[in-house]
């Protein structure tokens, strides 16, 4: 699933009224477990210069970024995080700690031969879905309206509860997103 989808379904699962930290603890969370694709694959690209091939070709599937993907990807660290926030009865880091885990409920299965080690540290197994969101071989022309679907409909429940224009600006350009990345991979 696209990062905007996860964004707009945690923020609508876990915080479409509430307080701005609450909220911005739900986008957070939706992003986090892909944040360090992003810093790196920007890093490599735009920095670097090195080309698209070898960033997702050689350095995606390199130790070194797996093993940063594992950590942020892991049900065990988020369900840590979780337990913590929770004794600290911190309703931000609840929900950042949700959506995270939420992101991690909804990509375990929709991962072809890109997973993560979900369950690291205990162990480095990834489950290697036959449904992926984006590889058209594996079922990606059915998975994407729905996940486009979702995505939608979330902001839709986002936007119908709190009107404000920085949020239905927000929520419009993560649909439109949304709405980008399966018109450009199934156009």
């Amino acid at each position: 699933m696209n990062t905007p989808a996860h964004i707009l379904i945690g923020w609508a699962a876990f915080a479409r009224k509430g307080d701005a930290r609450v909220v911005a603890a739900a986008i957070l969370g939706g992003l986090a477990p892909d944040l360090s694709l992003y810093l790196m694959a920007g890093t490599s690209l735009f920095l670097l210069n090195i080309p698209p091939s070898v960033v997702f070709g050689e350095l995606y599937f390199s130790s070194t970024w797996q093993t940063i993907f594992s950590i942020d990807n892991s049900f065990i660290v988020w369900g840590i995080l979780l337990g913590i926030a929770a004794y600290r009865q911190s309703a931000a880091g609840i929900v950042l700690c949700a959506a995270a885990i939420l992101h991690l409920v909804l990509d375990l299965p929709l991962h072809h031969d890109d997973g993560r080690a979900h369950f690291w540290p205990l162990s480095n197994w990834i489950y290697e879905s036959p449904i992926s969101y984006w590889d058209r071989a594996h079922h990606a022309g059915y998975v994407a309206p729905v996940a486009a679907t979702l995505a939608t409909v979330s902001g839709f429940a986002i936007v119908k509860d709190d009107w404000r224009r920085w949020r239905t600006v927000f929520v419009v350009a993560l649909v439109g997103l949304e709405l980008f990345g399966a018109v450009v991979l199934f156009g």
